[in-house]
């Protein structure tokens, strides 16, 4: 029998296996998809690395980016010198800065919005978010039903649904205030969360994300295509199955995302509570698409490839290009909704359709498109995060990442600061090991 068995090769298991191993536990770490990364996962374009899930990193997400260096895994800065783009009500402008050019009325509306958001966050904490008088309030309320009940203006509404869609991969309605504003705190404040310079989006890995998680599976033992069905309590460990294979060890750590452990069969059973969060702690849907040209022209003409829209699918766009040399890349966040459901080839045309309307004409013939929708994948599908709904945090937070017997949870939805960041999962590994290592003790 050996000491710990890790269930899934993303950024959160390969920490946490990486932490056990270096004192020198045996672990195993299965792994149902034939690669590592999790939602790290990254392919070329034109020639240049590009990453279909997480991509950017920035300050204070020390745990991802002190495993990266210890790597050697180097960052850039992503580029954002130039005017940004918006594509509001039919009619393209230019900005600068993360808010866009509203008029006066609508500036006024966002800033008193940004003002209450982060006042109601002060008053949240990120690790027990329930235990305080205004959560069972603010779970009640989505947060587009807080944004009404403060006489939000529609251009703050749609600015707030953009904010949603690339966050956590749902509309204003389907999310939870109380997540949305816990979530806000635990990137430390809505600019550090949305920000290009000085926040989230500030760097990026010129190689991509998915090379961190190969460089820590190369001095850890993982099995690929093997997707756990089965974790049973046998004695006084734990047998892991899967549809070929089983094995045995005293701890088991589960680093999937909440939705997904139930594709798991438990024996025994999980308690009541944490059979019900799995089916309320739903995954959020989210799409890219990649455009890639000769040069970053866009550069030339003074705009940052940064872009808004709200007319779809394609609602915020990034240069990731590697020089001003070339190729020129841009990165397309796409809504899902209307995304996913669309054949490639008008994936690709509707795609094209809103990088052109906000670079010109120019971006209507790309050397090279790609796109992918990750609610779409057979194995583990959904977006970037848990889109999590009014009402469960109120009913079921608290036992997200409560350990049953000699079974623990890791994932970034189970992070306490970065959640749903790839810092997040990172973070969650190393509290799973930590936790791991005094139930060994004991």
């Amino acid at each position: 029998m050996g000491d710990v068995i890790v269930v899934g090769a993303g950024f959160a298991g390969l920490s946490a296996a990486r932490e056990l191993t270096k004192l020198g536990h045996e672990v195993v770490v299965l792994e149902g998809r034939d690669r590592v990364g999790g939602r790290s996962y990254t392919t070329t374009i034109a020639g240049v690395p590009v990453d279909l899930g997480g991509t950017f990193v920035g300050p204070t997400q020390d745990a991802v980016l002190t495993l990266a260096a210890e790597l050697g895994c180097e960052t850039v800065p992503t580029h954002s010198r130039g005017k940004n783009l918006i594509d509001w009500h039919g009619r393209v402008r230019s900005y600068r800065s993360t808010i866009p050019k509203l008029s006066m009325i609508e500036l006024f509306d966002v800033s008193r919005i940004q003002w209450r958001f982060e006042r109601l966050s002060r008053l949240i904490p990120v690790t027990n978010p329930w235990s305080v008088p205004a959560a069972a309030r603010l779970d009640r309320r989505s947060l587009d039903s807080w944004l009404r009940s403060v006489h939000a203006n529609a251009s703050t509404r749609n600015l707030m649904a953009i904010m949603s869609r690339v966050t956590w991969g749902c509309e204003p309605d389907e999310v939870s205030m109380l997540h949305a504003v816990r979530y806000v705190k635990a990137a430390g404040g809505l600019g550090p969360m949305l920000d290009v310079k000085g926040g989230a989006q500030q760097d990026r890995f010129p190689a991509g994300t998915q090379p961190i998680a190969v460089r820590m599976a190369e001095d850890l033992t993982v099995y690929l295509n093997t997707a756990v069905r089965r974790i049973a309590r046998e004695g006084t460990g734990y047998r892991v199955e899967s549809a070929a294979e089983s094995w045995h060890a005293t701890a088991v750590i589960v680093a999937i995302p909440p939705a997904h452990r139930g594709a798991i069969a438990f024996e025994p059973a999980l308690p009541d509570e944490h059979r019900e969060l799995i089916a309320h702690w739903p995954q959020g849907n989210l799409s890219k698409a990649y455009v890639a040209y000769e040069k970053p022209f866009w550069r030339a003409a003074g705009f940052s490839g940064e872009a808004l829209s709200d007319e779809g699918p394609v609602f915020i766009t990034f240069d990731v290009s590697p020089s001003d040399d070339g190729p020129g890349v841009l990165l397309g966040f796409a809504d899902a909704r209307t995304f996913d459901p669309l054949p490639a080839a008008q994936r690709r045309e509707r795609a094209l359709r809103n990088f052109t309307a906000l670079f010109g004409d120019a971006a209507a013939n790309p050397i090279a498109y790609m796109d992918h929708c990750w609610g779409a994948e057979p194995f583990a599908p959904g977006g970037p995060t848990a889109a999590v709904p009014p009402g469960s945090w109120s009913s079921y937070g608290h036992v997200l990442r409560a350990p049953v017997d000699g079974v623990f949870w890791a994932g970034t939805e189970t992070a306490d600061e970065w959640t749903g960041f790839l810092d997040g999962a990172v973070r969650s590994g190393q509290r799973a090991a930590a936790e791991v290592i005094d139930y060994l003790s004991r």
